[in-house]
């Protein structure tokens, strides 16, 4: 049997045979470029082996830990397997060929003059490098996982280095990869790379895109004196050089003091010192920094997708010691502002109100209409609220600042209004301007529904362009009407609150009495209602086996996709489904996404809401069919009971008076409580059929070579949407020709680029940025100062109890599958629709929120421990990292020994 494979016979389709390094090096050499010569000791030799020894079952055995096993478990799995693979003698036919490809390597180097890899007994020195089935893949590296051995020399040292990289497939570190990354480890096999040494004079790793930004059009060298082997582990420090991929030049450099290098040795590697003279010398000039982009760039045009390259020099030559995709990397991004630009002087920007929905920056589109929707609906509400010619032009905006929204008041509109605040007060109180609980019951909660009603007549598809854009600026100006009357309900909610709270804890709470929160808990609410739903569906789902495994095998995305598809989602349990059984399941789906899919996570309608893509709520689905979590209806009961029992206990022992005031103040908070959750959860109630609307357009758009594809549509400024349906783009049978792009698609992605920068920076919640705002405002606002150091954040406990648990941290419905029964849940801000992630965590973190907003009431319905308005936590907090939430005091505790997620493995191969 052959065993042996030269480079020049293997390419990226032979992975089962050579691993993922040795397919990679072999695709590299064959196509030109710089590769040291080598061969590879195939995967049928590492089965042949551990056949021959009988230790196949058992290193299976050995190595079936369960998902909760400890570091030191896996170390211990592992010493035994090593003892296996030391114990066990190399077959005669792979050793004689491994023992022939090696000297038939040193006579090669010979004949050709690379003789600088031999010691001087002539035998080569070689690296000897692990090459795993399950490595160097577009989806996971593997980086550092299994060992690499340098300048072997002599072919007893070889064999040896074979078995010790054969072990390593099991060491601890990757068999805890493969288990995080539920990888099946029965089928894992592993190639051997024997290599030529190349003696370096200089080494490192190139990214051919930015692993940070995400960027494509910029290469990231990392360059060290010596061998590669200390760059790729972390051990020094290394000159860092960017160069543009189009250009082909440096377009930024750092020359570091490097004052360690590692170098060869008789048989094996050593680190030294640097030579004083080269410490803060340049390893590479900008013409080798070129040089070597200029080689990255083929490769990466050559497999198709931005690679991780290590390289060498020596003698001013490069060679390519290995290439590989770049897992995880982002989508390409800007960096984050740090300068925070006012578009209007002598005003004031806040962060509250609206903008607590619209945590991140805002998508092109959203902020040009949004702007003059809000600017409508507050002239008009603050106009018969504080009297005329109180609010003028000018007075009120909602403009960005690198993106993000805030709420802008002239110095003198701002005088103005506080001048009139006891007008305003009066306004509310007699429900003047359809605001407070009736205004909105029976003025502002109808209007808006009868709009959004109106406008669902016809279809989207039936509609010419000219009149959805009229239907899509009428539908937002509506949603920012009803908010605006909502926010009329908040004050009153938080008044009555407030008041009984004061009250009873002065005049009624005795030692031993619960908080005044229990008598508000166990109402009815939107957001509630909609969980009780999902959890009937839930129940109903769990009563049919086989689509009870249809729906939990498949990811919440899977099940969203089959739902389109009208077939149920692939599993093992999908087969057996009753076609009429799963139609009736996505009819039940169908009624709650049509009573309660009009939720927005975030206000800016770039974001999918669950009518449209119920994958984040099926996730939550899933959870309950597996008969996780508690029963709401019972939750509910038991808050409710608890709630009237000690409202009779305290009624009872109290004087008439004082009887009387608690009565009334009570029955004042528990009227106005659950009104604002069903005044605030149906804000969205436009943004479904608003959202199809505008994908209608994009339809059209992308059709006529506008833009990319639909979705593009959110990423075009309000006049380029105008533009295109004045010269009839968003029409049938129009067309942009004579390109080879659509028309709008740099424009576009510049734009998402520039928007993943903002998304990295953390919003000032007041501008201008001085003492006074801060003294005067601060504690008005719903986050706190962003400037927290230390172990321990501040923020407001909003939900009494105390919980150590990891945290998962969630920027939007795209990370709602990776949430974990029994996480702390941390986020810039939550809404209703968020609620049913509460079922499963065991606490809340946010950067926005007080008190009295919708994640303290929820958090208090489940139970759980919440700190709000820390104003950094999605800053400071990564997932999978422990972290102590204490909702009494108001602190969350950060463990810095956790285990975060996320981070890139770091190849200690060379």
């Amino acid at each position: 049997m052959t065993y042996i494979k030269d480079f020049d016979q293997l390419g990226r389709g032979d992975l089962d045979e050579a691993g993922g390094k040795g397919a990679n090096l072999g695709e590299l050499a064959r196509a030109g470029f710089p590769v040291p010569p080598g061969f590879v000791l195939t995967t049928a030799a590492y089965q042949d082996f551990v056949n021959a020894n009988g230790i196949a079952g058992r290193i299976l055995e050995l190595a079936a830990l369960p998902a909760d096993a400890s570091n030191d478990d896996y170390e211990a799995a592992a010493g035994h397997i090593r003892d296996l693979f030391a114990e066990g003698m190399l077959p005669e036919e792979i050793g004689s060929e491994l023992r022939a490809a090696y000297l038939q390597l040193g006579q090669h180097m010979a004949a050709t003059g690379e003789d600088s890899g031999a010691d001087a007994g002539g035998e080569p020195r070689v690296a000897v490098r692990s090459s795993a089935t399950a490595e160097d893949l577009a989806s996971a590296s593997f980086a550092g996982q299994q060992d690499t051995y340098l300048n072997v020399t002599g072919p007893d040292a070889v064999a040896a280095a074979v078995i010790d990289c054969w072990a390593s497939l099991w060491n601890a570190r990757a068999m805890a990869y493969r288990s995080r990354n539920r990888i099946d480890p029965s089928h894992l096999r592993l190639a051997v790379v024997i290599q030529e040494m190349v003696d370096a004079d200089a080494a490192g790793v190139l990214f051919t895109a930015d692993p940070a930004t995400g960027r494509r059009d910029q290469a990231m060298i990392s360059a060290a004196w010596g061998l590669g082997e200390s760059v790729v582990s972390g051990a020094v420090t290394t000159d860092d050089i960017v160069v543009d991929s189009a250009t082909g030049k440096v377009a930024q450099r750092r020359t570091a003091d490097k004052d360690v290098m590692t170098v060869f040795t008789r048989s094996g590697t050593t680190e030294q010192p640097v030579p004083d003279e080269k410490r803060r010398q340049a390893v590479l000039d900008d013409d080798a920094a070129a040089a070597l982009g200029r080689h990255g760039t083929a490769i990466a045009n050559h497999f198709g997708v931005p690679q991780d390259i290590e390289w060498a020099q020596a003698s001013g030559e490069f060679f390519i010691l290995q290439a590989r995709p770049i897992t995880a990397l982002p989508e390409p991004s800007a960096a984050a502002p740090r300068e925070w630009p006012l578009p209007y002087p002598n005003g004031m920007y806040f962060r509250a109100s609206i903008v607590e929905q619209l945590p991140d920056p805002l998508s092109p589109l959203f902020a040009d209409m949004i702007d003059g929707a809000v600017v409508r609906s507050l002239n008009a509400l603050l106009g018969e609220a504080f009297g005329k010619n109180v609010v003028r032009p000018g007075d009120v905006s909602l403009p960005t600042v690198n993106g993000y929204a805030y709420y802008y008041y002239s110095n003198s509109g701002m005088r103005r209004v506080m001048g009139q605040s006891l007008t305003a007060m009066r306004a509310l109180a007699r429900g003047k301007a359809h605001m407070g609980i009736e205004g909105w019951r029976d003025h502002s909660h109808p209007k808006y529904r009868g709009i959004v009603k109106s406008w669902a007549a016809k279809p989207p598809s039936d509609r010419p362009a000219p009149e959805l854009l009229e239907g899509i600026c009428a539908l937002l100006d509506a949603g920012a009407a009803y908010y605006t009357a909502v926010q009329s309900i908040i004050p009153i909610a938080a008044t009555s609150e407030i008041m009984l709270r004061s009250y009873y804890d002065k005049l009624v709470r005795r030692p031993g009495d619960p908080s005044a929160e229990v008598f508000l808990l166990g109402y009815d609410s939107e957001p509630i209602r909609a969980e009780k739903s999902l959890y009937d569906l839930a129940v109903w789902t769990r009563e049919r086996p086989q689509l009870a495994a249809a729906v939990t095998e498949g990811t919440g995305a899977g099940i969203a996709e089959a739902l389109r598809a009208g077939t149920p989602p692939p599993g093992n349990g999908a087969a057996a489904v009753e076609p009429e059984q799963w139609a009736e399941w996505r009819s039940r789906l169908q009624r709650h996404l049509d009573r309660y899919g009009h939720a927005v996570y975030n206000l800016d309608f770039v974001n999918p809401v669950p009518a449209d893509d119920p994958s984040a709520l099926l996730e939550t689905l899933k959870y309950f069919v597996r008969g996780e979590g508690k029963d709401p209806h019972q939750r509910q009961q038991l808050s409710a009971d608890r709630r009237e029992d000690h409202a009779r206990l305290v009624s009872e022992r109290l004087g008439p008076r004082r009887r009387a005031v608690f009565r009334k103040l009570l029955r004042w908070a528990q009227q106005a409580a659950p009104v604002r959750e069903d005044a605030l959860a149906d804000v969205g109630l436009a943004w479904p059929l608003m959202r199809r609307m505008l994908l209608e357009l994009g339809e059209r758009l992308t059709a006529s070579g506008v833009i990319a594809v639909p979705a593009d549509i959110f990423w075009l400024r309000l006049d380029e949407l105008r533009n295109a349906i004045d010269f009839g783009l968003a029409a049938p049978g129009t067309a942009i020709t004579g390109t080879d792009r659509p028309a709008r698609a740099d424009a576009v992605e510049q734009r998402k680029m520039l928007w993943r920068g903002q998304r990295k920076a953390a919003a000032p919640q007041l501008l201008p940025q001085s003492r006074w705002m801060e003294r005067a405002f601060g504690s008005m606002m719903p986050a706190r100062t962003l400037q927290q150091a230390g172990d321990v954040i501040t923020g407001v406990g909003a939900s009494s109890g105390q919980v150590s648990a990891p945290a998962r941290l969630l920027h939007g419905p795209d990370d709602f599958g990776s949430m974990r029964p029994g996480e702390v849940l941390v986020a810039r801000m939550t809404t209703p629709a968020w609620t049913p992630l509460f079922a499963m965590a065991s606490g809340v973190v946010t950067d926005v929120g007080g008190p009295l907003s919708h994640s303290s009431i929820v958090a208090r319905e489940y139970g759980i421990p919440a700190v709000l308005g820390t104003g950094v936590a999605t800053q400071r907090v990564s997932s999978g990292q422990k972290i102590k939430v204490d909702g009494d005091a108001g602190t969350v505790t950060l463990d810095g020994s956790g285990v975060t997620e996320g981070g890139r493995a770091i190849d200690g191969n060379s």
